[in-house]
């Protein structure tokens, strides 16, 4: 058995290639220990440090609905005048309701409400998100200190959906600091997409590696779809969203971090054509979503053949 830390990043609905890359390396026995992640990547993450193998994951992915992480209230209902009415009022035009609610129930099957019960595990876990309020990175449950909330009572599934609220996508958390500001708290892939230096601190003097696992892809849609597309409200607000999470982020990446990164293709083929799935993709079906767990499982493949970290 061989141990390391994992760093995901950000990706949307392309959180299941992260999965098909950590099945992938359990089959060779390498475990993870401290995680970290930002976004989709927070709740591979969260989920792993909960004690989820990377085959549990694949289990439950296999029967999500993505759609339903599109949480709608009563103005989301409304059509195109409901969201612009939602994202006025709300700064967003979903709820993550679903997405915190799925993330609970799932870590509390293991036991794991707080970040306090991920440390009896004998784990880390670190989750980026974007303070918009004061413009500026937060690392959870460190950062929590300034809200004066005690990291270790906070709950796990909470700071995913933090992390996870795609800008305009969906609405974001509010925290108040101790002078009683409120705070807007939104996508952690906004100031640190992929974190891998976040674990830094937690290598054991380099004796237990950190991997990273990220996406690459064509940025243009393939096959002509989407390719004469009319821009309503809402295909307007879901092209800023994947802008947004599609958006390199290479600071902090030292070359010696790239040696240790696992890149997984977004670019997938099915029925003879090929096409890039983008973040926002909820309708995505159950072949794209195998075929993007494949990619993951081809690229950790890769990575073992190819690299000496471990």
């Amino acid at each position: 058995m061989r141990y390391c830390n994992g760093v995901f990043e950000g990706g949307g609905v392309r959180g299941i290639g992260h999965v098909g890359a950590v099945c992938r390396l359990e089959q060779e026995g390498i475990r993870f220990v401290d995680l970290a992640g930002s976004s989709a990547g927070a709740i591979v993450a969260a989920l792993l440090a909960a004690g989820y193998s990377g085959r549990e994951l694949q289990q439950e992915m296999e029967t999500l609905d993505y759609e339903a992480f599109k949480g709608k209230d009563f103005l989301d209902r409304l059509g195109t005048v409901g969201k612009a009415l939602s994202l006025l009022f709300h700064f967003g035009v979903y709820d993550t309701d679903y997405l915190e609610a799925w993330v609970r129930g799932l870590i509390e099957r293991k036991q794991v409400i707080t970040f306090g019960d991920v440390k009896k595990l004998g784990r880390k876990l670190k989750i980026t998100a974007s303070d918009l309020t004061d413009r500026k990175l937060l690392i959870l449950p460190d950062s929590l200190e300034q809200f004066g909330i005690l990291g270790d009572d906070f709950p796990v599934s909470r700071a995913v959906a933090m992390s996870a609220s795609i800008p305009i996508f969906f609405e974001p958390a509010v925290l108040v600091d101790r002078d009683g500001k409120e705070h807007l708290v939104a996508d952690g892939g906004l100031l640190s997409n992929y974190p891998m230096w976040v674990l830094e601190d937690s290598q054991l003097g380099g004796r237990r590696p950190t991997l990273g696992f990220r996406f690459s892809g064509e940025q243009k849609q393939e096959n002509g779809r989407n390719e004469n597309r009319k821009f309503g409200l809402a295909e307007y607000l879901m092209s800023i969203a994947d802008t947004c999470m599609d958006a390199i982020d290479n600071s902090h990446i030292s070359s010696e971090e790239g040696e240790r990164t696992i890149w997984i293709s977004t670019t997938i083929t099915l029925n003879g054509g090929s096409r890039n799935i983008h973040a926002t993709e909820f309708g995505i079906s159950r072949e794209e979503s195998q075929a993007l767990f494949e990619n993951g499982s081809r690229a950790a493949e890769r990575f073992l053949l190819q690299k000496n970290v471990l």
